[in-house]
Protein backbone atom coordinates (compact mmCIF):
# COMPACT_ATOMS: atom_id res chain seq x y z
CA UNK A 1 0.00 0.00 0.00
CA UNK A 2 1.72 3.13 -0.66
CA UNK A 3 1.66 6.29 1.40
CA UNK A 4 1.11 10.07 0.93
CA UNK A 5 4.16 11.34 2.78
CA UNK A 6 5.00 15.30 3.87
CA UNK A 7 8.52 15.41 4.07
CA UNK A 8 10.59 18.46 5.68
CA UNK A 9 14.51 18.59 5.31
CA UNK A 10 14.09 16.89 1.82
CA UNK A 11 17.25 18.45 0.44
CA UNK A 12 19.83 17.65 2.96
CA UNK A 13 22.23 14.92 3.37
CA UNK A 14 19.95 12.41 4.67
CA UNK A 15 16.61 13.72 3.21
CA UNK A 16 17.88 12.75 -0.83
CA UNK A 17 18.04 9.72 0.73
CA UNK A 18 15.19 9.57 2.22
CA UNK A 19 13.25 10.32 -0.98
CA UNK A 20 14.66 7.34 -2.82
CA UNK A 21 13.36 5.05 -0.20
CA UNK A 22 9.77 7.06 -0.65
CA UNK A 23 10.08 6.37 -4.61
CA UNK A 24 10.95 2.78 -3.96
CA UNK A 25 7.48 2.41 -2.03
CA UNK A 26 5.72 4.48 -4.91
CA UNK A 27 4.78 7.24 -2.12
CA UNK A 28 2.98 10.44 -3.12
CA UNK A 29 5.00 13.13 -1.31
CA UNK A 30 5.15 16.64 -0.59
CA UNK A 31 7.93 18.29 0.28
CA UNK A 32 8.58 21.43 1.81
CA UNK A 33 11.31 23.71 0.21
CA UNK A 34 12.86 26.21 1.38
CA UNK A 35 16.04 27.44 -0.26
CA UNK A 36 17.36 23.96 -2.16
CA UNK A 37 15.57 22.64 -4.44
CA UNK A 38 13.95 19.04 -4.57
CA UNK A 39 13.74 17.30 -8.53
CA UNK A 40 12.53 14.18 -8.03
CA UNK A 41 9.76 12.20 -9.80
CA UNK A 42 6.33 11.94 -7.75
CA UNK A 43 7.60 14.76 -5.21
CA UNK A 44 5.69 18.12 -4.95
CA UNK A 45 7.50 20.99 -3.91
CA UNK A 46 5.63 23.23 -1.73
CA UNK A 47 7.48 26.50 -1.16
CA UNK A 48 8.05 28.30 2.24
CA UNK A 49 9.88 28.13 5.43
CA UNK A 50 9.27 25.25 8.22
CA UNK A 51 9.24 28.59 10.78
CA UNK A 52 6.06 29.47 9.04
CA UNK A 53 3.12 27.72 10.27
CA UNK A 54 1.02 28.02 7.10
CA UNK A 55 3.81 26.68 4.72
CA UNK A 56 4.11 23.36 7.24
CA UNK A 57 -0.13 23.07 7.49
CA UNK A 58 -0.29 23.58 3.73
CA UNK A 59 2.63 20.66 3.69
CA UNK A 60 1.27 17.98 5.32
CA UNK A 61 -2.35 18.31 4.64
CA UNK A 62 -3.95 15.60 3.15
CA UNK A 63 -0.30 13.41 4.65
CA UNK A 64 -0.93 9.87 6.11
CA UNK A 65 2.63 9.67 7.27
CA UNK A 66 4.80 13.51 8.14
CA UNK A 67 8.74 13.13 8.28
CA UNK A 68 10.86 15.35 10.06
CA UNK A 69 14.53 15.38 9.06
CA UNK A 70 14.69 19.54 9.22
CA UNK A 71 17.29 20.63 11.25
CA UNK A 72 20.16 23.22 12.06
CA UNK A 73 23.45 22.81 13.23
CA UNK A 74 25.92 24.89 15.69
CA UNK A 75 24.32 28.23 14.67
CA UNK A 76 22.27 30.36 17.66
CA UNK A 77 20.83 32.29 15.07
CA UNK A 78 19.00 29.51 13.55
CA UNK A 79 18.87 26.23 15.81
CA UNK A 80 15.92 26.79 17.90
CA UNK A 81 13.44 28.43 15.01
CA UNK A 82 14.19 25.53 12.47
CA UNK A 83 14.72 22.77 15.35
CA UNK A 84 12.66 23.51 17.95
CA UNK A 85 9.53 26.04 16.67
CA UNK A 86 9.44 24.51 13.08
CA UNK A 87 9.06 20.69 14.70
CA UNK A 88 6.47 22.46 16.68
CA UNK A 89 4.49 23.52 13.76
CA UNK A 90 4.90 20.44 12.11
CA UNK A 91 3.33 18.36 15.51
CA UNK A 92 0.25 21.15 15.40
CA UNK A 93 -0.21 19.95 11.83
CA UNK A 94 -0.20 16.67 12.54
CA UNK A 95 -2.47 16.69 15.30
CA UNK A 96 -4.79 18.90 13.54
CA UNK A 97 -4.85 16.37 10.63
CA UNK A 98 -5.37 13.60 11.94
CA UNK A 99 -1.57 12.01 10.54
CA UNK A 100 -1.41 8.21 11.24
CA UNK A 101 2.58 8.47 12.23
CA UNK A 102 5.01 11.18 12.35
CA UNK A 103 8.42 10.09 12.33
CA UNK A 104 11.30 12.11 13.82
CA UNK A 105 15.07 11.54 12.46
CA UNK A 106 16.52 12.39 15.67
CA UNK A 107 20.34 11.71 16.94
CA UNK A 108 23.13 10.31 19.18
CA UNK A 109 23.49 13.52 20.19
CA UNK A 110 20.39 13.51 22.04
CA UNK A 111 22.28 10.66 24.81
CA UNK A 112 25.52 12.62 25.36
CA UNK A 113 27.49 9.66 23.69
CA UNK A 114 31.28 10.49 24.21
CA UNK A 115 31.02 13.70 26.33
CA UNK A 116 29.92 11.67 29.31
CA UNK A 117 31.03 8.01 30.85
CA UNK A 118 29.05 5.63 29.56
CA UNK A 119 29.27 2.45 31.56
CA UNK A 120 26.57 0.29 29.79
CA UNK A 121 25.52 0.59 25.92
CA UNK A 122 23.25 3.39 25.04
CA UNK A 123 19.84 1.56 24.66
CA UNK A 124 16.23 3.63 24.32
CA UNK A 125 15.59 4.37 27.49
CA UNK A 126 19.03 5.88 28.51
CA UNK A 127 17.84 9.56 29.92
CA UNK A 128 18.14 12.61 27.47
CA UNK A 129 21.65 13.91 28.08
CA UNK A 130 22.59 17.10 25.92
CA UNK A 131 26.50 17.43 25.19
CA UNK A 132 27.51 21.46 25.18
CA UNK A 133 25.50 23.25 21.95
CA UNK A 134 23.24 24.19 20.01
CA UNK A 135 22.85 21.01 18.14
CA UNK A 136 22.52 18.37 20.69
CA UNK A 137 19.81 20.25 22.62
CA UNK A 138 17.54 20.70 19.89
CA UNK A 139 17.42 17.05 19.56
CA UNK A 140 16.93 16.80 23.14
CA UNK A 141 14.07 18.99 22.73
CA UNK A 142 12.37 17.74 19.42
CA UNK A 143 12.17 13.98 20.85
CA UNK A 144 10.85 15.86 24.13
CA UNK A 145 8.07 17.45 21.95
CA UNK A 146 7.03 14.94 20.23
CA UNK A 147 7.05 12.39 23.00
CA UNK A 148 4.48 14.84 24.70
CA UNK A 149 2.28 14.94 21.52
CA UNK A 150 2.05 11.71 22.03
CA UNK A 151 1.21 11.59 25.59
CA UNK A 152 -1.28 14.64 24.91
CA UNK A 153 -3.15 14.43 22.17
CA UNK A 154 -2.05 10.35 21.16
CA UNK A 155 -0.09 11.34 18.12
CA UNK A 156 1.28 8.12 16.59
CA UNK A 157 5.22 8.92 16.70
CA UNK A 158 8.20 7.03 16.04
CA UNK A 159 11.62 8.10 16.59
CA UNK A 160 14.69 7.05 14.21
CA UNK A 161 17.33 8.07 16.48
CA UNK A 162 20.64 6.97 14.56
CA UNK A 163 24.29 7.59 15.50
CA UNK A 164 26.96 9.56 13.62
CA UNK A 165 25.80 9.29 9.61
CA UNK A 166 28.80 8.32 6.99
CA UNK A 167 28.59 7.90 3.65
CA UNK A 168 30.74 8.54 0.21
CA UNK A 169 34.30 9.09 1.55
CA UNK A 170 33.39 10.65 4.92
CA UNK A 171 35.17 7.86 6.81
CA UNK A 172 38.61 8.95 5.77
CA UNK A 173 37.87 12.67 6.31
CA UNK A 174 37.27 11.68 10.15
CA UNK A 175 40.43 9.73 10.16
CA UNK A 176 42.69 12.50 9.23
CA UNK A 177 44.95 14.98 11.30
CA UNK A 178 44.88 17.46 8.20
CA UNK A 179 41.21 17.84 7.98
CA UNK A 180 40.64 17.94 11.69
CA UNK A 181 43.34 20.46 13.03
CA UNK A 182 44.08 23.67 11.56
CA UNK A 183 47.44 25.59 13.17
CA UNK A 184 45.67 28.63 13.70
CA UNK A 185 43.55 27.10 15.89
CA UNK A 186 45.22 24.79 18.58
CA UNK A 187 42.80 22.21 19.39
CA UNK A 188 40.36 22.53 17.05
CA UNK A 189 38.87 19.15 15.91
CA UNK A 190 40.27 16.47 18.46
CA UNK A 191 41.82 16.43 21.58
CA UNK A 192 45.05 17.17 22.61
CA UNK A 193 47.38 18.95 19.64
CA UNK A 194 51.12 18.81 20.95
CA UNK A 195 53.74 20.75 19.49
CA UNK A 196 54.86 17.57 17.64
CA UNK A 197 51.71 17.13 15.79
CA UNK A 198 51.30 20.95 14.64
CA UNK A 199 54.46 20.86 13.09
CA UNK A 200 53.25 17.42 11.31
CA UNK A 201 50.17 19.18 10.02
CA UNK A 202 52.26 22.70 9.33
CA UNK A 203 54.61 20.38 6.84
CA UNK A 204 51.40 18.47 5.24
CA UNK A 205 52.20 15.54 6.69
CA UNK A 206 49.40 12.98 6.70
CA UNK A 207 48.90 10.73 10.19
CA UNK A 208 45.59 8.54 10.72
CA UNK A 209 44.94 9.39 14.47
CA UNK A 210 44.20 6.53 17.18
CA UNK A 211 42.21 8.56 19.37
CA UNK A 212 42.45 7.74 22.95
CA UNK A 213 41.01 8.72 26.53
CA UNK A 214 42.96 9.82 28.97
CA UNK A 215 45.03 6.72 30.31
CA UNK A 216 46.18 6.23 26.87
CA UNK A 217 43.40 3.40 26.17
CA UNK A 218 41.66 3.89 22.54
CA UNK A 219 38.29 4.92 22.90
CA UNK A 220 35.46 3.10 21.22
CA UNK A 221 32.73 4.53 18.86
CA UNK A 222 29.77 3.49 17.23
CA UNK A 223 28.23 5.25 13.89
CA UNK A 224 26.54 4.43 11.04
CA UNK A 225 26.49 4.32 7.16
CA UNK A 226 23.59 5.93 5.37
CA UNK A 227 22.46 2.89 3.85
CA UNK A 228 21.73 1.33 6.92
CA UNK A 229 19.92 4.31 8.11
CA UNK A 230 17.81 4.42 5.41
CA UNK A 231 16.83 0.32 6.09
CA UNK A 232 15.53 1.36 9.40
CA UNK A 233 13.67 3.93 7.65
CA UNK A 234 11.97 2.36 5.24
CA UNK A 235 11.02 -0.43 7.61
CA UNK A 236 9.38 1.99 9.83
CA UNK A 237 7.67 3.68 7.33
CA UNK A 238 3.99 2.55 7.91
CA UNK A 239 4.95 -0.45 10.33
CA UNK A 240 2.03 -0.85 12.99
CA UNK A 241 4.43 -2.06 15.38
CA UNK A 242 6.79 1.13 14.93
CA UNK A 243 4.34 3.35 16.01
CA UNK A 244 4.98 5.00 20.16
CA UNK A 245 8.64 3.88 19.49
CA UNK A 246 12.02 4.95 19.32
CA UNK A 247 14.91 3.45 17.86
CA UNK A 248 18.70 3.16 18.26
CA UNK A 249 19.93 2.84 14.47
CA UNK A 250 23.45 2.60 14.36
CA UNK A 251 26.38 0.03 12.74
CA UNK A 252 26.54 -3.66 13.72
CA UNK A 253 29.22 -2.97 15.98
CA UNK A 254 31.19 -0.04 17.63
CA UNK A 255 34.71 -0.02 16.83
CA UNK A 256 38.07 0.82 17.95
CA UNK A 257 40.05 3.47 17.08
CA UNK A 258 43.32 1.67 16.74
CA UNK A 259 42.17 -1.43 15.00
CA UNK A 260 40.24 0.85 12.89
CA UNK A 261 43.55 3.21 12.17
CA UNK A 262 45.65 0.01 11.62
CA UNK A 263 43.69 -1.37 9.45
CA UNK A 264 43.28 2.58 7.29
CA UNK A 265 46.83 2.44 7.80
CA UNK A 266 47.50 -0.56 6.13
CA UNK A 267 44.78 -0.14 3.25
CA UNK A 268 46.05 3.52 2.27
CA UNK A 269 50.01 3.27 3.47
CA UNK A 270 49.38 6.19 5.44
CA UNK A 271 51.25 6.43 9.30
CA UNK A 272 49.38 6.14 12.63
CA UNK A 273 49.33 8.59 15.30
CA UNK A 274 47.97 8.61 18.89
CA UNK A 275 46.57 11.24 19.93
CA UNK A 276 45.18 12.01 23.25
CA UNK A 277 41.52 12.94 23.62
CA UNK A 278 40.88 13.42 27.98
CA UNK A 279 37.66 14.53 27.74
CA UNK A 280 35.98 11.97 25.90
CA UNK A 281 34.59 8.38 26.73
CA UNK A 282 34.35 5.36 24.87
CA UNK A 283 30.12 4.18 24.36
CA UNK A 284 28.47 1.53 22.34
CA UNK A 285 24.78 1.81 21.01
CA UNK A 286 22.44 -0.94 22.00
CA UNK A 287 19.94 -1.79 18.70
CA UNK A 288 18.10 -4.45 20.26
CA UNK A 289 15.28 -3.03 19.48
CA UNK A 290 15.28 -2.18 16.23
CA UNK A 291 16.62 -5.99 15.34
CA UNK A 292 14.11 -7.47 17.18
CA UNK A 293 10.71 -4.78 16.28
CA UNK A 294 11.82 -4.21 12.75
CA UNK A 295 13.73 -6.49 11.63
CA UNK A 296 16.64 -4.12 11.31
CA UNK A 297 19.88 -5.55 9.91
CA UNK A 298 22.91 -3.57 9.59
CA UNK A 299 25.01 -4.48 6.92
CA UNK A 300 28.15 -1.91 7.21
CA UNK A 301 30.42 -2.68 9.85
CA UNK A 302 33.30 -0.31 10.45
CA UNK A 303 35.56 -2.76 7.55
CA UNK A 304 32.85 -2.24 5.10
CA UNK A 305 32.30 1.50 5.66
CA UNK A 306 36.60 1.86 5.54
CA UNK A 307 36.47 -0.25 2.09
CA UNK A 308 33.76 1.80 0.78
CA UNK A 309 34.74 4.91 1.45
CA UNK A 310 38.52 4.01 -0.04
CA UNK A 311 36.62 3.09 -3.52
CA UNK A 312 34.82 6.09 -3.90
CA UNK A 313 37.81 8.33 -3.94
CA UNK A 314 39.39 8.50 -7.42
Amino acid sequence: MSHTVAIFGASGKLGRHALEVLARQRCQVRALVHRTPVEVERVTSISGSITDAVAVEETVRGADIVVQLATAKEDADTFFDVSVKGTFHILEACRRHGVKQFILFGGDAALGIWFYPQPIPLDENHPLTAYPGYYAFSKVMEETMAAQYSVQYGLPVTVLRSSWVFEGDDLLNHFSLLRNVNPAEPGHGFGEITEEILALVRAGEERIPILTNAQGVPLRRHIVHVDDVMQAFSRMLGNASALGQTFNIAGPSAFDYRVAAEYLSTKRGVPILELRCPDYHSFEVNITRARTVLGYVPENDFFRMADRAIESRP
